[in-house]
């Protein structure tokens, strides 16, 4: 069987993020991949080896575009803490846009809620995804501490997780039928918790 090209292997990846995104990992059939992605069963077992495989690579895809984005702000902006907080404002605007998936929730987070210990791959999967993005988040804030926009007496790794916290819930927040508004508020009372612990750097 010849192999798929490179190209359409992304291209499937995207599809069954999409997929897996909505409708999540146990309500998704067979059928429901075959008809995302447009491949045979055969082709799709072949290529990713089972819909486990599928789903933990759709999983690392997923993860990536999040990474991506945390490091273009990162690049665009002369301040760590300002990146971090245009990276919370953004999560909410892709949250509250009028073409956002249904399902907005993180799909990390949807997984690990969903699979439990049914699925034990996949629970060590979605667990050492959401810890390399506490260690991400974690080597920012040390990078802004190094650059003098924290205090040297934070903890980073405990302030790293505070923030996951809140980006968990702020997107768990807007699957609720709730106004566009009530969510990118939450984001602005994220952004000033990042201004309380840079005043408490100005004021050390």
């Amino acid at each position: 069987m010849p192999r798929v090209a490179k190209y359409d292997r992304h291209t499937a990846l995207n599809r069954a993020v999409a997929l897996f995104w909505e409708r999540g990992y146990f309500a998704s059939s067979l059928k429901h991949i075959e008809q995302a992605l447009d491949m045979r069963p055969g082709s799709l077992y072949a290529t990713f080896g089972s819909k486990s495989g599928l789903f933990a690579e759709a999983l690392d895809l997923y993860a990536g575009y999040m990474g991506e984005e945390l490091q273009r702000l990162l690049d665009t902006h002369s301040s760590v803490l300002e990146a971090l907080k245009a990276y919370f404002q953004s999560l909410a605007c892709a949250c509250t846009a009028t073409n956002a998936p249904p399902a907005r929730a993180c799909m990390i987070v949807k997984t690990l809620l969903e699979v439990g210990d049914q699925e034990p791959q996949l629970q060590l999967k979605v667990n050492t995804l959401l810890d390399a993005v506490e260690h991400n988040l974690s080597a920012v804030l040390e990078r802004a501490q190094q650059r003098g926009e924290l205090s040297p007496d934070i903890d980073c790794p405990r302030l790293a997780r505070l923030l996951q916290a809140q980006i968990i819930g702020l997107r768990a927040f807007a699957q609720r039928q709730t106004p566009a508004r009530h969510v990118l508020e939450l984001a602005e009372d994220m952004t000033a918790l990042l201004d309380h612990y840079a005043q408490r750097s100005t004021a050390a």
